[in-house]
C-alpha cells in the first residue's frame, strides 16, 4: 500500500501520502468497492494515523433508499466507521444549502450522529455569500459539529494542489479551520487521545501456520468480514 501511495510533503514529519489512479479527470470513474468496511481495511493495511477519503454518492436520496429497501445504507456505513467524522460538501447557493437542509433533516430521522457532521459550504464563484446561505448556516450551526465556509479560488479549480503556491491565504486558512473541526470533533466524541488503527494479521504465513489453518476450518459457513 505505501509502495502504491504517492509522497507529497517538505519533511517526512509533514509527508502525506495520495492513492490515485492517475487518470485525467474528464476519464469514467473506475469500479470500486462501494462498502466503508473495505477502505477502512485499506487504511489498516496501510498503517496511516488518519485518512481522507473523497467519496461522492447523494445522501438524502442513499437514506431514503435504504429506507425503502429495509437495509442500512451507505451513509450509515460510513458514519459507523470507528473514528469517523462524515464531511458534507455543498455549494454556498440558494439550491446547494437547501439540498444541505433536506440531508441534515434525513440524517436526524434515521437517527444518525449530526454531533459528529461538518458541513463544507464551497463559494462558487465569489468571496460573498447570499443572504439565504447565511441564513442557512446559522440554522445548521447548532445542529453539527461545525460549519465552516470554503472561499472560492480559480487556482484550485485550474490545477488542484499540484501548485500549492498559488493558492489564496483564505484558501489555506480555509482548509485549516475544516482540519482543525474534523480533530476537535473527533476528540469531543472520542477522547483527546484518540486510539491507534488495528493492524491486520500478517497475510505471508509459515507453513506449519498453514497447516494448522486448514486442519481446524469450521465445518459451518463463515460470512467474510
Amino acid at each position: 500500500m505505501l509502495a502504491a501511495a504517492a509522497r507529497f510533503g517538505t519533511s517526512p514529519e509533514s509527508a502525506w501520502h495520495v492513492l490515485t489512479d492517475h487518470q485525467d479527470w474528464a476519464a469514467p470513474p473506475l469500479d470500486l468497492p462501494s462498502d466503508p468496511a473495505a477502505w477502512y481495511q485499506l487504511a489498516a493495511i496501510g498503517g496511516w494515523r488518519t485518512v481522507v477519503a473523497d467519496t461522492a454518492h447523494p445522501i438524502t436520496h442513499d437514506i431514503v433508499s435504504a429506507r425503502s429497501g429495509g437495509t442500512s445504507g451507505i451513509t450509515a456505513a460510513w458514519s459507523s466507521l470507528p473514528f469517523a467524522v462524515p464531511i458534507l460538501c455543498a455549494a454556498a447557493t440558494g439550491a446547494g444549502v437547501h439540498a444541505m437542509q433536506q440531508a441534515v433533516h434525513a440524517l436526524e430521522a434515521e437517527g444518525l450522529p449530526l454531533k459528529r457532521l461538518v458541513i463544507a459550504l464551497v463559494d462558487q464563484a465569489g468571496d460573498r455569500q447570499p443572504p439565504v446561505v447565511k441564513a442557512a448556516s446559522t440554522m445548521l450551526a447548532p445542529r453539527v459539529a461545525a460549519v465552516v465556509p470554503v472561499p472560492y479560488d480559480a487556482a484550485l479549480r485550474a490545477v488542484g494542489l499540484r501548485e500549492m503556491t498559488r493558492l489564496r491565504p483564505r484558501t489555506t486558512q480555509a482548509a485549516t479551520a475544516l482540519a482543525r473541526a474534523v480533530f476537535q470533533t473527533a476528540q469531543t466524541a472520542w477522547g483527546t487521545s484518540l486510539g491507534i488503527a488495528e493492524q491486520p494479521a500478517p497475510f505471508n504465513r509459515s507453513p506449519e501456520q498453514t497447516h494448522h489453518r486448514i486442519a481446524h476450518q469450521p465445518t459451518h459457513t463463515e460470512v467474510p468480514a
